[in-house]
């Protein structure tokens, strides 16, 4: 006699359904798990690796810029007489920097420093700001170490032209998040070993393109938004960071002019 189930294929293919249904389950949560995790990383972690890492760095170069200066080695012919002990350095103040003079020529200024290294300081009193300041805008060799970089080719600290700096908005230590803040009248300081320079930030530029590479310019002003900027050479500080938060696809800018 011959037995018949019925019903049987259609609950097969029901669990069959379920355990698929229950796999894609648990590899959407999963996938979830890893895309936060990479979210916390990239928007929290590396913000604390970054800003630790750039405040030891700024500690590290007041530290170097407190040291006297190394005593030359001796001669070769010299009878290894040490001589007499050098004193203590000088305790006065820096001098302050020199006046950009009428001719138009620039002061005396340090000579450019190594690529990707700190040499500076940038600090920002109305924001709480204080980051080291490095020779170039490579993103991972300077940028995600939370400095701000130097762009190449625009003028040292102090000197006639434009001092321009880039930095991220957020990430890295996000040291430029909110520069979009400053008021005309707001002071930028940048100190560089013996020297310290300070801007008066005097316009803004919300809002333009990446490839606005006037408003780097000696005498800067956006090719893009033309009313923004200046006509008459000085010297000029330049701050730009992405805009809106968390997207690359404008550029903000802040400008200032050295204070006399």
């Amino acid at each position: 006699m011959r037995v018949v189930v019925q019903g049987g294929g259609r609950r097969g293919r029901r669990a069959g359904l379920a355990r698929v249904l229950w796999a894609g389950a648990e590899l959407a949560v999963t996938v979830g798990v890893v895309v936060l995790l990479l979210v916390v990383h990239q928007v929290w972690w590396t913000n604390r690796q970054a800003l630790a890492a750039a405040r030891e760095e700024v500690r590290a170069l007041e530290r170097e810029w407190a040291l006297p200066p190394a005593p030359s080695p001796p001669d070769a012919g010299d009878s290894g007489d040490p001589g007499p002990a050098a004193g203590p350095a000088p305790s006065e103040s820096p001098s302050p920097p020199s006046p950009i003079p009428e001719s138009g020529a620039a002061p005396r200024t340090p000579a450019p420093p190594a690529r990707e290294s700190a040499y500076g300081v940038l600090r920002i009193p109305r924001l709480g700001v204080v980051v080291p300041v490095a020779q170039g805008v490579d993103k991972r060799a300077v940028l995600d170490k939370g400095y701000a970089g130097h762009y190449p080719g625009t003028a040292q600290p102090g000197a006639q032209g434009n001092f321009a700096l880039a930095g991220h908005r957020n990430t890295h230590g996000e040291p430029f998040r909110y520069i979009n803040r400053l008021r005309a009248g707001d002071e930028l300081i940048v100190d560089v070993r013996g020297q310290r320079y300070t801007y008066v930030v005097g316009r803004t530029l919300a809002q333009t393109s990446e490839r606005d590479t006037g408003v780097i310019a000696p005498v800067p002003r956006s090719t893009v938004r033309p009313e923004f900027g200046y006509d008459e050479p000085g010297a000029y500080i330049t701050l730009t960071t992405c805009t809106p938060e968390y997207t690359s696809t404008y550029r903000l800018v802040v400008w200032g002019t050295l204070k006399r």
